[in-house]
């Protein structure tokens, strides 16, 4: 399932074992084959041949080094297929919970995990017997690399019982939160989905806001935080067991660069300066609508103002924010509901844009397994997710759909996981994943990019009429930009967040401070009121209460514009500096020559470093801004002008909000001072 495994496949570089001892043991756990032909000739001949690989094993040779690898081989598909049938027998009991969300179905999944647990520990230490770093097969090497870690199993049975009990607790407790209407307050059954996320996208008032904003933050957050404190201590070790530092450590070896980190921080130092410019006209727009009382002209923006529980798209004030009010908007929402779109047709259009592109049909099991609309009788985990049996035929989303444009992109975003399981389902179990975890989140985007833009809509009937000027263009643009820009420094805060707290530079005494810190700092948002530690704000978004890394989605917000442009180019869409062929007007629909190439890219899983599958697509070996900077071009050339005619301020004063005492800020500040030099 993309979002909420536990099982933390991690590619992290051991030291090679070389030990006698431990190739001794090697020998006694090979396959019967390997035995019985080791014991021809009788028991001197065993004793002499072990021997003679202890002696030579500890001088760092072996006599035969190709047969020990395909006796690697051997052991390798069968550890495979055993470890398929764990990871589809964790999906079922995973799925049967959060589609049902009952005791017995929790108890079920625990009782499922730790069973499961016991097998991988057996693998694992079995796994651990070979020395395979000396095996000259890149991808046998890669295989095993990736199963010398055993994940959160390493815990001994009842930390890992704990483990899975505060991540059940949290998302349980996430799943099921409510709060009362603002307007009636003897009406206290609204859930996020629908009811909440619908007051966001349409209440423009500020107190309704607050409220909503507020009590979702206490239901949802603050009952969290001991459940999280707990997590990140058990979490925390069983990473110590798996080789790392701390789970920080953990998350970012699945990236496979030492420097993903200061990758990072480069990205958001290439995209700062167009979020700042589109921050700003914002600030403005909001502050003309609510008044300076609400919003200030240099501080940071009221995070409920937004249109967004967690601020981390603002779509949903872009019907009075926009670049040229006067210009027609189409409202594709409700010309998807004039014309009866249901979530099943929604699903359907986008089966059919991936099959337009030579890519795979959704199998009959998916339509007949998915959970596509909310269910009536039972609790069920909302958030919309895509999931991988591990069988190579059960492939399954579960998604509260509502026929709106916001979730015919998520329909697509959703289908993307779909596809890129079904293209690398022959390859080994270990190897089905994304190249790297951003990989998996882009591919759906990706294909969004092109279902959004005019030229598809109007292909698809849902919008009519000429095509797009320069003003619509920047309309266009400006819509895009409040999804795909401002989310960056959202997705940046919300690992740097956690990495501090898996490090232990941020303590649960300081958890709400440090976590309002940084989205003051880098992402110009303010609570709309006081924060103080029996709060704790970033347990109200469901990757933090569901254990699951956030850069992932950083990183495909970044990436899926370069797959982006080189799909364009190979669909003969786009053409550098040729006004007829912008990269913002592309639509990859039915294009043979782009699905290809996209599928020899999904089809490597993660079998090679994600470099490799960018550079197969891409040409590139990096992760780059700038072919996002270069779709949102026009945009930010026009934010720069408005900014410059109307005198608004760039960037952001410190919030004026209490969200630190007096003794967090001073420490954060001496933490922020650099170490006094001293000579000798």
């Amino acid at each position: 399932m993309l979002f909420a495994g536990y099982e933390k496949t991690t590619l992290h570089s051991e030291k090679k074992k070389n030990a006698g001892h431990k190739i001794l043991s090697h020998y006694m756990l090979r396959s019967n084959v390997g035995l019985t032909m080791l014991k021809i000739g009788g028991g001197a001949v065993l004793l002499a041949a072990i021997v003679a690989v202890f002696v030579v094993a500890t001088q760092g040779r072996d006599p035969d080094l190709e047969a020990l690898e395909q006796e690697g081989r051997e052991y390798i598909a069968h550890l495979d297929r055993r470890a398929g049938a764990r990871k589809n027998a964790a999906s079922l009991a995973e799925w049967a919970y959060t589609s049902n969300i009952t005791e017995a179905n929790e108890e079920r999944r625990i009782q499922v995990q730790l069973e499961l647990s016991k097998q991988e520990k057996q693998a694992w230490s079995e796994t651990k017997m070979y020395r395979w770093q000396d095996f000259q097969d890149f991808s046998l090497r890669r295989m095993f690399k990736k199963y010398s870690q055993l994940g959160v199993a390493a815990l001994p049975d009842d930390k890992y019982k704990l483990l899975m009990q505060c991540v059940s607790g949290m998302e349980s407790n996430y799943a099921t939160s409510k709060i009362c209407d603002y307007k009636n307050t003897s009406k206290c059954d609204l859930a996020l989905e629908p009811e909440i996320t619908e007051i966001f996208a349409k209440s423009q008032d500020p107190e309704e806001l607050k409220h909503a904003w507020v009590e979702w933050h206490r239901a949802a957050g603050a009952r969290a935080r001991q459940n999280f404190t707990q997590y990140v201590q058990l979490d925390n070790e069983a990473a110590k067991l798996n080789g790392f530092k701390d789970v920080a450590d953990w998350w970012l070896s699945e990236y496979e660069v030492p420097d993903f980190e200061q990758q990072l921080a480069k990205l958001w130092e290439d995209v700062k300066p167009l979020y700042q410019q589109l921050h700003a006209y914002v600030r403005k727009r909001l502050r003309d609508k609510y008044g300076e009382n609400v919003v200030s002209a240099k501080g940071p923006i009221p995070a409920h103002l937004l249109g967004n529980m967690w601020a981390q798209t603002w779509n949903n004030i872009e019907s009075f924010t926009r670049p040229y009010p006067d210009k027609k908007e189409i409202d594709i929402t409700k010309t998807m509901r004039d014309e009866n779109y249901t979530p099943l047709k929604m699903f359907q259009m986008s089966d059919e844009f991936f099959r337009s592109l030579n890519l795979t049909a959704m199998p009959e099991k998916f339509w007949k397994n998915s959970i596509i609309e909310k269910p009536t009788d039972r609790e069920i985990v909302c958030h919309a997710s895509a999931w991988d049996f591990y069988d190579g035929e059960d492939f399954r989303i579960k998604m509260c759909t509502t026929v709106d444009m916001e979730h015919l992109r998520v329909v697509h975003h959703e289908m993307g996981h779909i596809q890129y399981y079904l293209q690398y389902r022959d390859m080994p179990v270990i190897f089905r994943a994304g190249a790297n975890p951003g990989f998996h989140e882009a591919v759906g985007d990706t294909i969004a990019l092109s279902v959004s833009s005019p030229k598809h809509l109007r292909r698809v009937g849902l919008i009519s009429g000429d095509a797009e000027d320069e003003q619509t263009e920047i309309n266009q643009l400006y819509k895009m930009g409040i999804d795909k820009i401002v989310f960056l420094p959202f997705a940046y805060v919300l690992d740097l967040f956690r990495y501090s707290v898996f490090r232990g530079t941020t303590t649960p005494d300081d958890y709400n401070c440090h976590y309002w810190r940084l989205r003051d700092e880098l992402q110009g948002v303010e609570p709309p009121v006081n924060r103080t530690e029996e709060d704790f704000d970033a347990a109200a978004k469901y990757h933090v209460s569901a254990d699951v890394e956030y850069a992932r989605y950083y990183v495909s917000f970044i990436i899926q514009f370069q797959f982006h442009r080189a799909l364009c180019q190979l669909a003969g869409e786009y053409v550098p500096e040729d006004l007829t062929k912008k990269l913002v007007d592309c639509d990859i629909y039915q294009s043979v020559n782009a699905g290809n190439a996209l599928s020899n890219m999904l089809k490597m899983g993660s079998s090679k470093p994600w470099p490799d599958a960018m550079e197969a697509l891409t040409g590139q070996r990096a992760m780059k801004a700038d072919g996002l900077l270069e779709y949102f071009r026009p945009l930010h050339e026009w934010l720069q002008a408005e900014n410059q005619r109307t005198g608004e301020y760039i960037g952001w004063e410190p919030s004026k909000m209490q969200y630190c005492t007096e003794e967090q800020l001073a420490a954060l500040d001496a933490k922020a001072k650099p170490e006094p030099v001293h000579e000798s």
